[in-house]
């Protein structure tokens, strides 16, 4: 069923009460047949996609994407597509071309149909995706790619309903971001927002934030103390780094999430639960739970509806859109370009750090620049990675050695090959400087290249 832009057009005749009810809605609306034509538009479509154009008889595919052949020829999902395969309605998240620049779009296909059950019309519905609340600008996640755009979909079917959420993804995705963005299109969007890192999180720090305790529960309690659970009471909690919870706590989290009910400590009335959660990590969980070390049904419990976030090297179309997003918040008023050849070593670049390691390098060039230009001198990008893959590779293992012996001969060639200073070093390994130096007065002289 493939279109072509030759195809003889021959207009086909809508009831007038059809294109009433059309017209009504405030989202825009087509119909369409089955060759991807737009036979009728209502006055938000010719709003959004110029009303100067005689719409009818256009492809709907060169108004929304300005492509020349149908969607789902050119790598998307077609709702239209799977619409008339299925018979039944579908919908997808698309990026539009619209009256105010490319937009995320939720594109709902619904087939219209006879009393004999026979399908007369497609009708097409567009929703504009606002996945941030209005003056929360620092929170409007940036990008068109198809992973990303796969990640944002996902997230906004799950916004509606009430299930739990388990982010997945590498350290500096945005997985915050995208819970606030659950958090901003759910129905809770107008209730509290509270998050809670669970790293190192002691079990008596643990019951204390997340319920509370009453005034003389224990030493040093001098008035009661209101927990997380109850502070997001109709809202939604993110757990953040959830795989780094103790086991001893894993339990009581479950115990929250099965019971909808706590107490906080010193309290003997039990309170109702009303939160819906997020959760995040960095770790694979299944794993986890298959070596001991994180409860299979609090698991289960948490992982209802997975999203993997996309890390920055596979989403590089997204570069340049969140290099100019984040040099906007970083230097708000002040007109910053990056040179072609700053650009080119960004898109080189495997970012480790993903979109926390490039705002860290944009702004450490907006300290050096002294013009409005960010030249490739100014970027400092972060090698530790290479490097390491290149000891490993030019210095295959030849013996078995202590791992004392390892890390002094590591750290001599690290500080040879290094382009900064030991305070510089000594942050992209991890360590105090002090520890550094300690340890560099301990290393071998001789290097792993030597």
């Amino acid at each position: 069923m493939t279109a072509t832009r030759n195809a003889k057009h021959i207009p086909v005749k809508v009831p007038a009460d059809l294109l009433n009810l059309l017209d009504s809605f405030p989202d825009p609306k087509i119909l369409l047949d089955g060759k991807y034509r737009i036979i009728a538009a209502n006055t938000a479509y010719r709003r959004e996609f110029g009303s100067a154009r005689n719409i009818e008889g256009q492809f709907c595919y060169a108004l929304s994407h300005h492509y020349d052949k149908p969607c789902d020829q050119a790598g998307e999902n077609c709702p239209l597509r799977d619409s008339m395969e299925s018979g039944e309605p579908n919908r997808v998240l698309h990026v539009h071309h619209t009256s105010a620049g490319r937009e995320h779009v939720e594109v709902e296909v619904v087939p219209v149909k006879n009393e004999a059950g026979n399908t007369l019309y497609y009708m097409e519905t567009m929703h504009s995706l606002r996945h941030a609340r209005e003056g929360v600008q620092d929170r409007q996640m940036v990008g068109y790619s198809r992973p990303f755009n796969r990640m944002l979909e996902l997230a906004k079917r799950v916004a509606a309903k009430e299930s739990s959420v388990l982010l997945l993804g590498e350290s500096g995705t945005g997985k915050e971001l995208v819970a606030h963005a659950i958090h901003d299109m759910s129905p809770r969007a107008s209730a509290p927002f509270v998050a809670l890192e669970c790293s190192g999180l002691t079990e008596t720090l643990f019951e204390s934030e997340m319920f509370g305790y009453e005034k003389g529960a224990f030493t040093g309690a001098v008035g009661r103390k209101t927990g997380l659970v109850e502070a997001v009471r109709g809202g939604t909690l993110f757990l953040d780094e959830v795989g780094d919870i103790p086991l001893t706590l894993q339990v009581k989290l479950l115990r929250l999430m099965e019971a909808g009910t706590y107490r906080r400590i010193g309290g003997l009335e039990p309170l109702c639960a009303d939160f819906r959660l997020v959760a995040a990590t960095h770790r694979d969980l299944a794993e986890m739970v298959r070596n001991g070390t994180f409860r299979q049904d609090l698991y289960f419990r948490i992982n209802v509806f997975p999203i993997q976030l996309p890390p920055l090297r596979e989403r590089t179309e997204d570069l340049p859109m969140l290099v100019k997003t984040l040099l906007t918040r970083l230097e708000p008023g002040r007109r910053i370009t990056l040179s072609e050849e700053s650009m080119a070593a960004l898109m080189r670049h495997d970012f480790p750090g993903n979109v926390r390691e490039l705002r860290n390098v944009l702004e450490r060039a907006l300290i050096m620049i002294d013009g409005n230009t960010i030249q490739p001198h100014h970027l400092y990008l972060d090698t530790m990675r290479s490097v390491k893959k290149e000891v490993a590779e030019s210095r295959p293992f030849e013996e078995i050695a202590p791992l004392e012996n390892l890390e002094q001969r590591y750290l001599a060639w690290a500080a040879k090959k290094f382009q900064g200073d030991r305070k510089a070093l000594a942050e992209h390994l991890g360590i105090s400087e002090r520890t550094l130096y300690r340890k560099l007065r301990n290393a071998e002289p001789a290097s792993p290249d030597n």
